[in-house]
């Protein structure tokens, strides 16, 4: 699949460079004292668990960052099933580079890996509806990039990247300035004062809310921890007026039936927060 343009070769460069340097510092010492120097040998990437595999197209730039001359011979593309006893690529080259980005590689594809396949699982849960599954920003400090990409190599939809690409007005926005209505109403002064091109959405958390919300003309408006019945209300009101966005403690038996009022979207944290990584090993070609 094609990569998000938010995983830009300048932000994944950078994000390597900070991990390798946080686990290198002055050096590998355990594959620098072992092993020689000109030694060339070849490892495999071994999948232990059943997954949606993830981080692939990472885990080889990674490798290239580190050594230009190690070679990747690819098997199973991200967003592929892996099962287990599958080898997903082979790397080949010199055998201290192997062993020093070994534990980023498999870092990160294993969280990668454990997002893509519960995504993958709950987004298998809306088939039939035209509701699409997003991620949020509760994600890891300075892994948000992966994480998302992950998402989106599972089948999700990526949410708002960050602070600076939507304008969400959240429980504490409303309630710090007053209403609906006069924090909408300065949203929209803000954009056209600094000429953005910012979406905006609003949290709301009962009718009366959404109502506010509808009448101040927004972009979307999230529908957050209602029941069944007042989201029902909820989009019957908003009659495409705008996007909905149903969230709040989302779980994977909920999916169908919130998909079933009609909303536009449904987001949840746990893709991102509560996935568990997937079991991938490095082992040596011997």
């Amino acid at each position: 699949m094609k990569r998000p343009n938010y995983a830009t070769d300048k932000v994944l460069k950078q994000f390597i460079k900070r991990a390798l340097e946080e686990d290198i510092q002055d050096g590998d010492h355990s594959t620098l004292s072992t092993i020689p120097k000109d030694l060339e040998q070849s490892a495999k990437l071994l999948v232990k668990q059943n997954c949606i595999l993830a981080g692939v197209e990472l885990a080889e730039i990674i490798f290239k960052t580190f050594d230009k001359n190690l070679k990747v011979e690819t098997f199973i593309k991200d967003g592929e099933t892996a099962n287990i006893g599958d080898v997903a690529f082979i790397v080949s080259g010199s055998a201290r580079s192997i062993l020093s980005t070994e534990r980023l590689v498999l870092n990160c594809m294993q969280r990668m890996s454990g997002i893509a396949t519960l995504t993958h699982d709950w987004d298998s849960r809306l088939i039939g509806s035209k509701t699409k599954l997003l991620d949020t920003r509760k994600t890891t400090p300075n892994f948000r990039v992966c994480e998302k990409w992950a998402v989106a190599i599972g089948g999700g939809t990526n949410h708002r990247y960050g602070l600076y690409d939507m304008i969400m007005l959240k429980d504490n926005h409303i309630d710090y300035n007053g209403s609906i209505t006069n924090a909408v109403k300065m949203a929209k002064d803000y954009i056209k004062k600094n000429k953005k091109k910012l979406k905006i959405e609003v949290e709301t958390r009962n009718i009366e809310e959404v109502q506010e919300a509808i009448n101040a003309k927004v972009d979307r408006i999230m529908l957050d921890n209602m029941d069944i019945a007042t989201m029902t209300e909820a989009v019957k009101l908003i009659n495409g007026a705008c996007e909905s966005e149903a969230s709040g403690g989302i779980t994977r038996d909920q999916l169908k039936d919130i998909a079933a009022t009609g909303v536009t979207f449904i987001s949840a944290g746990a893709l991102t927060h509560s996935a568990e990584n997937i079991d991938l090993s490095l082992k040596a070609i011997k």
